[in-house]
């Protein structure tokens, strides 16, 4: 039983990280900014709306990394611009070159106020977005942004979308997170919208027996009085 679950727990531990995959514009990509996108990162409300109304800037240009206007505002955290971006009629839906949209590029940065804005004007919490094949609720889930898992699963996240790492967000929650407040937060949320705690990883382990295997009691405890096996 012992060596049982200590190989388990060495199993768990040497699960492979993601790496970072979101990039958000560098020192020299700002300072080649023009138009839309110079707007979008520092905030410039009025010529966005100026630029919108003539026709002459494309909402959808690209920068060299495949960011369009809306994504250079989020990352910037510029709501105004990304207010007046979504008015214009900015395409919600829009990856860049890592495959994120704007929704999980807030989720990421646990920037409730953003995420709401997009959410709050159409944009989609259910696009399969990242070179994991992932969501914005699996994103977040990892990072142990309980708020932004909240906002998510009521704009109707898929609860249980398996990424390429074969990890659902409630198992990132556990193989990714710290065990602290704030990913307990993140299971609990997952656990009351409805979160299916039999679907297992790769390696046929619940995320029961990973939450047992880290040591997160926490965790333990709420999977159990959800059901979990």
């Amino acid at each position: 039983m012992i060596v049982a679950a200590l190989a388990l727990l060495l199993a768990a531990l040497a699960l492979p990280l993601p790496a970072v995959a979101q990039v958000a514009p560098t020192a020299a990509e700002r300072a080649a900014y023009t138009g839309l996108h110079a707007a979008a990162w520092g905030g410039d409300v009025a010529t966005i709306e100026r630029l919108a109304a003539a026709g002459g800037a494309p909402l959808e240009a690209r920068d060299g990394f495949g960011r369009t206007p809306l994504h250079v505002a989020t990352f910037a955290r510029q709501r105004g611009a990304v207010k007046a971006l979504l008015k214009a009629g900015a395409n919600t839906a829009a990856l860049e070159h890592g495959r994120y949209d704007a929704v999980t590029i807030a989720a990421v940065a646990d920037d409730e106020e953003t995420l709401s804005i997009l959410l709050a004007h159409g944009a989609s919490a259910k696009l399969v977005t990242s070179r994991y094949d992932g969501t914005a609720l699996i994103a977040a889930a990892h990072l142990g942004h309980d708020g932004v898992v909240r906002q998510l699963i009521a704009a109707g996240a898929p609860l249980d979308h398996v990424n390429n790492l074969h990890w659902t967000a409630l198992i990132e929650a556990i193989v990714l997170g710290d065990g602290g407040v704030r990913h307990q937060a993140t299971v609990e949320a997952l656990l009351r919208a409805g979160a299916n705690t039999q679907l297992t990883d790769r390696s046929g382990y619940t995320p029961l027996a990973l939450a047992r295997a880290r040591g997160y009691d926490a965790m333990v405890r709420a999977l159990t009085a959800a059901g979990a096996r």
